[in-house]
């Protein structure tokens, strides 16, 4: 990833919340993507990146153990993540909210209409250049959860991240100067 012109400062950082169900697989492994590409590209000291899940069976849990394994095999680090339930209340301080999957993406909406705040709401995939042509929600945007799985759905899911990660890291500039 190459380093992208830097935009003007804002008063505060560009708010990021990647969204799964649980907050143990997949919108860790964003939140870690996101944060590395960022600070990669030089922007990191003007975006926070953290993550949520819609529902609460693991609230208070770790980052699921495979989460962690192929972040790290892959260079990145996830240090005491938290499982948290995002709701509406969160809409009114967040820039960029990314669904992982297409329930997701309806739960968030559903929770975004119940606020006086007009977040923007997208599914993680869209960022990615190659899937931008689908609007969402649409199957082929959804990344699709590991839980039950082996270890390699958690590769899977990765690549996918790191896909749409480097689109956000593109248009992060032009976001920061609106």
């Amino acid at each position: 990833m190459t380093a992208v012109s830097t935009p003007s400062p804002r008063s505060t950082p560009f708010r990021i919340t990647a969204v799964c169900l649980g907050n143990i697989c997949r919108s860790p492994i964003a939140e870690a993507v996101i944060r590395d590409r960022a600070t990669t590209a030089g922007l990191g000291s003007l975006v926070t990146v953290d993550s949520a899940g819609t529902g609460d069976w693991h609230l208070g849990h770790g980052a699921d153990p495979r989460s962690l394994s192929t972040l790290a095999s892959h260079g990145y680090q996830l240090p005491g993540h938290i499982s948290r339930r995002i709701d509406a209340d969160w809409f009114d301080g967040l820039d960029l909210v990314l669904a992982m999957d297409s329930m997701n993406y309806r739960d968030l909406l559903a929770l975004a209409m119940m606020t006086d705040s007009e977040p923007d709401v997208r599914m993680l995939r869209s960022l990615d250049p190659e899937l931008a042509h689908l609007e969402a929600p649409h199957p082929d945007l959804d990344v699709p959860d590991p839980y039950y799985g082996g270890r390699d759905g958690f590769g899977a899911v990765l690549k996918m991240v790191e896909a749409a990660a480097d689109g956000l890291v593109r248009e992060l500039p032009d976001r920061l100067n609106r």
